[in-house]
């Protein structure tokens, strides 16, 4: 528990803070008295969301292969696969980057924008997508922080350049009065220092990163994207499934809007813990899982299941007691405080079976399941999302989007959180999952020698 503890808390620091920049962004566009700049934000957020979670998979599956070579004691190929993963990771967040770019008015207008509000996100799509290669490259360098243990230089890369962000943003949109464009090239510095600081940290430190080759990028492409294709599928559930929510949400107009764009910087940063939790506890299970630990394994898994649940009931309590201050915060509209009381009262709710749903998925991605992970997170937030949205928004109007997502964590939470169990509790007592994550001889040829 200490151990998935401090790397959770390490990992929250960071990313909790990164979100609270994104939240302070979208505080000082509120400062503009403009719902329809928060709802372009709203807008963008949804659609930029699906190409960070491609960036987030492809680091869920690197950390997992560096944690587990470090596991069987083989840096050397760890180095290799780590630089290699890095720039696989650039070409595929590029390529999806240019997808994007190229039909961003025609995926702005599939999501319910209309007209100006339309036209703004499409704009803030045009400035902040074409840096998602460096962000996906600097996403990678931190998750080899996190495979090799080091939280605290983790924790250090998001906390600088959300500071960096957290000085930059106030006077790009208030003071010189750029607005939303202000913001989106908040975004865009915010991910260069990131890239910045992580390449330096695992570099120097910790000689994590080796001199890339094609021949290491060659060798490292199928147990890479063997564990990253169905990471990135799982991960891009949740935005598929926030798309979703949004195209339901939209016909309340700007004001329900801009409630759900303060909803999803509140997520974010009340629940930042248990997306770190998800992240930290993948190298612990990858090491111990290499080390072939299985009862360091099921106690890592029994531990992130207590601490999810103490973590998310802490925050719920917060964010209810809470709700008149944020409403007054954001200046929200009486149509956009009913959505945000609606996630306040309700919706943070879902959190605590949402923790039980991220742990399994850490497990089943770490240890040889990734397509578990995949299965559950689609039921969640494409197979039982859509209906239950559609029929819970027609009862209670935009609060009821909120109230489909509750129900559905609590359902999908539940059933995954069983199964993962029951999946640790095998590990060592039959035989292991077949996983041929081993390169080429021809390119393994450093550790073979060095083990002999």
């Amino acid at each position: 528990m200490g151990h998935v503890v401090r790397m959770t808390l390490a990992g929250a620091m960071g990313i909790t803070f990164v979100f609270l920049v994104d939240a302070a962004n979208l505080f000082w566009i509120a400062k503009l008295q403009q719902p329809r700049l928060m709802a372009a934000i709203g807008f963008a957020f949804a659609i930029q969301f699906l190409s960070v979670s491609v960036g987030i998979g492809l680091m869920i599956a690197a950390t997992a292969l560096i944690s587990r070579r470090i596991g069987e004691g083989r840096r050397g190929l760890a180095r290799r696969q780590a630089t290699s993963a890095m720039f696989l990771a650039f070409l595929i967040q590029s390529a999806v980057g240019l997808l994007i770019l190229a039909f961003r008015h025609q995926i702005v207008s599939l999501s319910g924008a209309e007209g100006e509000t339309a036209a703004l996100a499409a704009r803030y799509l045009s400035i902040t997508v074409p840096s998602l290669g460096i962000m996906a490259a600097g996403m990678i360098a931190n998750g080899a922080l996190r495979a090799e243990g080091d939280a605290m230089r983790s924790m250090s890369v998001t906390l600088a350049s959300g500071g960096v962000a957290m000085v930059i943003d106030p006077i790009l949109i208030y003071v010189l009065e750029m607005g939303l464009d202000g913001a989106a090239y908040g975004v865009v510095l915010f991910r260069f220092v990131m890239f910045g600081m992580a390449i330096y940290f695992a570099t120097v430190p910790h000689d994590l990163l080796a001199r890339p080759r094609l021949r290491d990028c060659l060798g490292s492409l199928r147990p890479y994207l063997l564990i990253a294709v169905p990471a990135i599928l799982t991960q891009l559930a949740a935005p598929v499934g926030n798309y979703i929510l949004t195209t339901v949400m939209a016909p309340f107009g700007d004001q329900a809007m801009a409630g759900w764009a303060v909803v999803g910087r509140l997520t974010v940063v009340a629940f930042g813990g248990i997306f770190s939790l998800a992240g930290a506890i993948g190298g612990i299970f990858g090491q111990n899982y290499g080390a072939r630990e299985f009862d360091r394994v099921r106690c890592t898994y029994r531990d992130s299941i207590l601490f999810g649940l103490g973590y998310t009931l802490v925050m719920w309590a917060i964010l209810f007691m809470a709700t008149p201050a944020i409403a007054g915060w954001f200046a929200l509209p009486d149509a956009a405080v009913k959505v945000l009381a609606a996630f306040t009262v309700v919706g943070a709710g879902g959190f605590v079976f949402a923790s039980l749903l991220f742990v399994s998925n850490a497990a089943f991605n770490a240890l040889g399941r990734a397509r578990r992970a995949t299965m559950t997170n689609w039921t969640r937030d494409v197979v039982l999302t859509l209906p239950a949205a559609i029929w819970l928004a027609s009862t209670f109007g935009a609060p009821g989007v909120i109230y489909a997502q509750a129900l559905c964590s609590l359902i999908v939470g539940l059933a995954a959180s069983f199964w993962g169990w029951r999946y640790v509790g095998t590990l060592g007592r039959e035989t292991l999952p077949k996983l041929d994550l081993a390169p080429p001889r021809s390119y393994a040829h450093p550790d073979r020698f060095r083990r002999r």
